[in-house]
Formats: C-alpha cells, structure tokens, sequence
C-alpha cells in the first residue's frame, strides 16, 4: 500500500482519537525508526517511553519468536514458568514484594488503587494525588490524574480522589485524615512534564501514610526498568513504597503492565477480587524476562547514568545559545527541556530534519532516550535541535 492509501484506511475505519503525524512507519531498528518514504527517523521519544532498550531488540525479538512456537497464552488457573519467572526477577529487583500481571500502565494502576481499599479498613476509601499527575485514563485513573483538562466531558468522576500540588508536603499533610486508603504519586512526573521533587518529599509521604494507617503507591509505568538509572525511580530517594505499577519499558514493545505490593499488602488479593484475562500470558512475560536479560547483560542501567548526564551537559551548552530555552530538568535519560513559547513547533520541525522528540504541558520538551543510545546519537539529537532552535 501507498502512505496515502494507509492514511486513509486510517481515516476510514479508525477511530480518530489520536492526533497523528502523518507517516507511516513500516520498521523499527534500535534508536531508530523507517517510515514508508525511506526517511530514517533518530527516536529520542520510541514508542511514548515503551520501547527503552530500541525498537525490536533482538534479544526480545528472539524470545518472543521461541514463545510462540511453544505456548502463547493460558487462563490464570494454570500455572505457567515465563510468568512465575518474571515475578521473581521483579521482586529481587524491588523491594521483594509480589507481583499482579496485567495488560497497561492503566490496568497495573487501578490493581494497586483496588488492593488498597480492600487492603485498608472500610472508613477508608479517599485517595491523594498530586496537580500534574498522569495514571491513565480507565475512569478510575483518570480521576486519579489531578489534570482538569484530562477531565473534560467525563464529569463526574469517581468520588474519593483529593489532589494536592506536587512536590508540597505541606499541602500533602493537611489534605491527610483517617480515610485516607493511600497516596498514588510518582516518584518523578512525566506528562506532567518531568518534574522532579525535593530528596525527603517521598520519605516524608512514607512517614505521613504510616501516621494514618495508609498505603504508598508509586506509579513506576514511566520511570520503571532502569531509564532513571536505577531500576525504580522510587530507589533514588530512600524509601520504599507499598506497592509499585509498571508497563511501558517491561514488554520491550509488548503489552504488559503489572503491580507490585508488599507481601502483606498482596495477600489480600485473593480469588474473586481482582483479575486479568490476558495478564502474564506467556508470551508477554517472555518478552519481558529478554528485556531485564538485556539490560543487565549490556550495562544498559549504567549506560543510562552516563548518557543522561551527557546529554544534560550538552543540552546546558545549548541553553547558553538559545533563550528560547528557560531551563533543562531530568534524571537518567528521563529529561524535560523547559521552552518559553510553545513546543509543538519544535516537535513538528525536529521531524521534518529526522528526530523524534515530544512535547507535554504545552512547553516541555521530552526526551525519554532509548537506553542503547550512543553518544554519537545524543550528538546528532542536539545538531538537529540546535539548528531548530536557531531559525527562531
């Protein structure tokens, strides 16, 4: 099929709930993607965060390709190993809690906010957020996502849900009483445009949750599988959670999601209360096992410590040539460049010279690099936005 063909098949017989760019891509290759045309497009942004260690990895490719020659998918009421076996590498890399698999960040979400009410007595049932949030967009994760904006024609939404701003313990003590079942935050924001809170303010969530009897939740779908330079971002700040969600990186491309929770916690979760058709099928948790294999064999957490302070390095030299940028934030290879005037623009015309990037909150440029990038690559990303920048 020709691209205009493509589009509008598209156009025809999809839903148009997504702004899309128009091109097609027909193959993903490491930090790369191909479009129909035969451009070669740098993916700083790969997959909206899913793709953190490239596009198609061979390792996740081959597992997957062994998978499916063997078993795609059972009903949870067998046991199967890929599952089992992912459940394990997750906890030894967590706090050592267990594991609930589903399909989407979304879906990990709305198991951790279940499991605290059923977990925590029955006066509590409030649960807190922060402005600037983002836990998708089920009713009950949109709800717990403190944007108005996401709200839109969907009002009313579910009761319970209090929001305070980020990064405010102040804000965050006086909004605690008695029926608060948990706090749901992430330890650094995303779509809120990567905003990264002071060293103590999860510790002194941690002490606030104890004092009243109320879980931590941290919504790790972003920051989750090493792209902060440490496995969960929740592990820079000396704390540790109740329970943690994760999607995004853990399927290298696959739909996955899955929630954590504290032993103690996960018991409550019995038969009857909570489940997934497809959650851990096989074939994802092989998938997902390739990638842990991955970024473990090749350094790939380390590399995301290396590269996402030399990418801030040059981007702190690109603030000095440019006033279109106000300030340059982020942890690993997690970054946020502050505009003063819109970013679409930028976004639009990074694409055209071959360069991914994203825009969130209007003016935030996000970086979400493939944790295989290079130095050469972080090179070439600069180039190209230091010669958009530089036409005004």
């Amino acid at each position: 099929m020709t691209k205009e063909e493509t589009i509008e098949l598209f156009n025809k017989y999809v839903i148009a709930n997504y702004g899309r760019l128009p091109r097609v891509i027909v193959k993903g290759e490491g930090c790369y993607l191909y479009d129909s045309d035969g451009n070669k497009i740098l993916d700083m942004f790969p997959g909206w965060a899913v793709s953190a260690i490239g596009h198609c990895h061979p390792k996740v490719v081959e597992a997957i390709r062994k998978q499916a020659g063997e078993l795609l998918h059972i009903d949870n009421t067998f046991y199967s190993e890929p599952q089992g076996k992912l459940a394990k590498m997750l906890s030894e890399r967590a706090f050592g809690g267990k594991s609930f698999f589903c399909n989407s960040g979304a879906e990990a979400n709305e198991a951790a906010l279940k499991l605290a009410r059923l977990h925590t007595s029955s006066e509590k049932y409030k649960f807190i957020t922060t402005e600037g949030s983002f836990h998708g967009r089920t009713f009950a994760t949109l709800t717990a996502t403190a944007q108005p904006r996401h709200h839109e024609g969907l009002l009313p939404l579910l009761p319970g849900f209090v929001y305070v701003p980020f990064n405010n313990i102040a804000a965050m003590e006086a909004a605690f009483d008695d029926e608060v079942a948990a706090v749901m935050v992430e330890p650094i924001q995303g779509e809120g445009g990567i905003n990264i809170p002071d060293p103590n303010y999860l510790k002194e969530i941690r002490r606030l949750c104890d004092d009243h009897g109320a879980l931590l939740i941290c919504d790790e779908v972003t920051t989750g599988l090493g792209r902060t330079g440490k496995w969960f971002a929740y592990q820079h700040f000396d704390v540790e959670p109740d329970m943690i969600t994760m999607a995004k990186a853990l399927g290298g491309g696959v739909s996955i999601g899955a929630m954590m929770a504290k032993s103690e916690v996960a018991a409550t979760l019995v038969p009857g209360k909570h489940a997934s058709t497809f959650g851990g099928n096989a074939l994802v948790c092989a998938a997902a096992i390739a990638v842990i294999e991955a970024i473990e064999e090749e350094n790939l957490i380390e590399n995301a410590n290396q590269l996402g302070k030399y990418t801030m390095q040059k981007l702190a030299e690109l603030k000095k040539k440019h006033f279109i940028i106000d300030s340059i934030r982020g942890v690993g290879l997690m970054i946020g460049i502050q505009l003063n005037s819109p970013g679409q623009p930028i976004v639009n015309k990074c694409l055209e010279r071959g360069l991914r990037v994203n825009c969130t909150q209007g003016t935030v440029l996000r970086l979400m690099m493939p944790m295989i990038v290079t130095k050469e690559q972080v090179d070439q990303a600069i180039d190209i936005m230091d010669s958009v920048f530089s036409e005004g």
